[in-house]
Order: C-alpha cells, then sequence, then structure tokens
C-alpha cells in the first residue's frame, strides 16, 4: 500500500514544473488556464461519485489495479493537448483516474487497518506527500533537460506500472466488518438517517481541511510576495514549509494515534494550526508566517488520514462509499477554496481573506473532539 500511495503522489505531482510551458506552448492567459486546470478535479470528484457504487461490487483491490493501469496510461494524453478545452478534457481523464485510485486505495488500506488493528492511515498518506515532493523536483529535473511533457510521465509511469502492478497481487479482499454488524436499527429510516448524518459531519470537516490547503497552495507564495513584501524565491517557501509540517506529523502519525486516540490529537493539532497562522496573520513578519504556514500544515497532516479510517468503520455503508463520499467532499473544498477566498480578498485584502483559515481551523478543532465517527477511527 504505502507504494501506491506513493506512486499516486509521484505522477501527479511531476506536471507542475510543466505548467508554464504547457500555458506558453497553448498561449493560455491566466484566467483560461485557470478553466483548464480544474479539468482534474472536476473528473476526480466525478469520478469518486461512481466508484462509490462500484466498491462494493468488486471490491478495493481489483479496483487499484485497473485504475492504476488507467491512471500511468492516461497521464501522458495531458502533454499532447493542443488547446484549452483539449487540456481541460485530458486533465479530467486523468483526474478520473487519480480519484478512483485515490478512493479505491484508500478503502484498501481500511481493510489493511483492519488485519493489522492499529493506525496505519497517516503513514500511508505520509508516503503521498513524499511521493508529491519527489514527483515535483523530477518534474523540474525533466524541465531543466528538455523533456516533454509526455516522454517524462511515460518514463515515469512505466517502472510505477510495473513495480505496483506486481505489488497489489498481495493486496486483501475488502473487509465488510461494518456491513456485517451494522448499528442497531441501521436497517430502519432513523438507522440510515444517522449513517448520512455521520458523513455528512465528516465531508463537512474534509471539506473545511482542503480548503485550507488549498489556501496554503495558491495563495501562501501570493500572500508572502504582496502582503509581506517577500522576495520571490521566499515568497516560494510558503507552501514548501507547510509540506515539511505536514510530512512530519504524517510519518509519525501512527505512533501519535497509538499514544493519543483521534478525538485528542486531531483537536489538539488544529489548534496548533490556529494559533500559529493567527500569529503569522498578526505579526506579518515573514520567518513568523512562514512559522504559521508550517504549523498550519502539522495542523491539519493527520486530519484527512483519520476522516478515511472514520469513514471507512460508519456501520451500515461499506467503507469504499463512505470514503469516496468524504473525499468527494475535500475535493470540492479544494477547488472552490481558494476561488472564495480570492473574491474575498478582491472585496477586501488578502490578509483579511486568509482570516478564514484559522476560522476554520478551529471549527475543525471543536468538530473533531465532539464528532462520534472521529472516535471511531
Amino acid at each position: 500500500m504505502t507504494a501506491i500511495f506513493f506512486i499516486n503522489g509521484v505522477l501527479f505531482a511531476s506536471w507542475t514544473a510543466h505548467i508554464p510551458h504547457v500555458k506558453a506552448a497553448l498561449r493560455l492567459e491566466d484566467g483560461p488556464l485557470g478553466i483548464a486546470l480544474l479539468g482534474a478535479p472536476v473528473g476526480s470528484v466525478v469520478a469518486m461519485l461512481i466508484v462509490a457504487r462500484l466498491l462494493p461490487r468488486f471490491g478495493s483491490h481489483s479496483i487499484v489495479r485497473v485504475t492504476l493501469v488507467g491512471y500511468c496510461a492516461a497521464g501522458p494524453f495531458v502533454g499532447l493537448a493542443g488547446s484549452q478545452a483539449m487540456l481541460f478534457v485530458a486533465l479530467a481523464v486523468w483526474g478520473a483516474f487519480q480519484g478512483t485510485l485515490d478512493v479505491s486505495m484508500n478503502t484498501q488500506a481500511i481493510s489493511v487497518e483492519r488485519r493489522a488493528r492499529r493506525a496505519l492511515m497517516p503513514g500511508f498518506h505520509g508516503s503521498w506527500s513524499i511521493g508529491s515532493f519527489v514527483g515535483a523536483g523530477l518534474g523540474a529535473v525533466g524541465v531543466a533537460v528538455g523533456l516533454s511533457l509526455s516522454t517524462q510521465l511515460l518514463l515515469l509511469a512505466t517502472p510505477c506500472l510495473l513495480i505496483g502492478g506486481w505489488l497489489t497481487l498481495a493486496m486483501i479482499p475488502d473487509e465488510h466488518a461494518n456491513q456485517a454488524e451494522p448499528a442497531s436499527g441501521a436497517g430502519d429510516a432513523s438507522g440510515r438517517r444517522r449513517v448520512w448524518i455521520a458523513i455528512a459531519v465528516l465531508g463537512a470537516i474534509a471539506i473545511a481541511d482542503m480548503l485550507c490547503e488549498g489556501a496554503a497552495a495558491d495563495w501562501g507564495a501570493v500572500y508572502l510576495h504582496t502582503s509581506v513584501e517577500a522576495n520571490l524565491e521566499v515568497a516560494a517557501l510558503g507552501y514548501t514549509v507547510y509540506s515539511l509540517g505536514m510530512v512530519s506529523i504524517r510519518l509519525a502519525g501512527n505512533r501519535l494515534l497509538d499514544k493519543f486516540s483521534a478525538h485528542r490529537l486531531l483537536p489538539a493539532l488544529a489548534a496548533l494550526a490556529t494559533v500559529t497562522f493567527t500569529i503569522g496573520l498578526a505579526v506579518n513578519d515573514v520567518p513568523v508566517v512562514l512559522i504559521g504556514f508550517a504549523g498550519l500544515g502539522a495542523g491539519l497532516a493527520a486530519v484527512i488520514p483519520v476522516l478515511f479510517s472514520a469513514a471507512g468503520r460508519v456501520p451500515g455503508i461499506h467503507p469504499g462509499t463512505g470514503v469516496a463520499m468524504v473525499s468527494a467532499c475535500g475535493w470540492a473544498g479544494f477547488m472552490f477554496g481558494p476561488v472564495l477566498i480570492g473574491q474575498i480578498a478582491q472585496a477586501t485584502s488578502l490578509r483579511v481573506a486568509l482570516i478564514f483559515v484559522p476560522v476554520l481551523t478551529a471549527l475543525i478543532a471543536v468538530s473533531t473532539a465532539i464528532s462520534r465517527a472521529v472516535r471511531s477511527a
């Protein structure tokens, strides 16, 4: 499972370094490029809603194998797009395979956790984060040596498919403990209502979490450069330190969740994010703002892994369906959050708009402390 999470991160992150070249080749302005880039998350969300129905029938181990092939094969076509519309379509197809792989591999991870009888999800997501780092670095190297996007993705996809495909043979069938022993009354209307309330709460937390991540990814460097007056090289460190904070906690997450229950660990980390990011906005000094971004990454690092584990344990619903619904909510937050912050910034200022982030982390702290579904993780 660790390898599949790594492959998911490395392939998609490797293309980001080529975005300026794709923009120049297609002669796109910022607005049309932004619309084209929406293809990937749109494709992912649609695929997640579809795979929610397929996972109970075919099982995560089968869907991981199929979508890994599609994910590796579809990537090179992104580099062949000759227009904005074709770029949107290519990214949507690639994003659909990525989203399906994301949900199915997390569903498989839940079965692995059950068999191991301990928390493993943060470590798997830490592998995804490391893969993203490696992929971004490989993409930068590819640009430096003059590799085209299609060639680079084809070269990366070959070992990923061979090694990843071989390792998927060791995957296990999904365990349906939460379906075999549903909660009392799960089959009646009130039971079904409790199921969907639990999923809705987890989905709302995922939206808040991914909105904050989208804000850090899309607006971190802009805020440091325009509002704190950092030079471009330093401004680029905003998302870097955010990612480092996230990776550090995710790699330690398995041990942390062995020592502390999720409904205590997540609020404590979210409180750390709230305090550090608020201080960063208040002081408005480059080192303090960077510490704020690092604290934000660390504070949110364990949220999505725990939410997926919790969604897979909601009584009365297949683990894959629960994960797909919560994951789709998170991607929606990642898509629309930066747009919302941009609109608020245009009406006020970016500094004012980013106050929204510690407000959300405070809400995450409260909601993860009281959510029954989080306690089950």
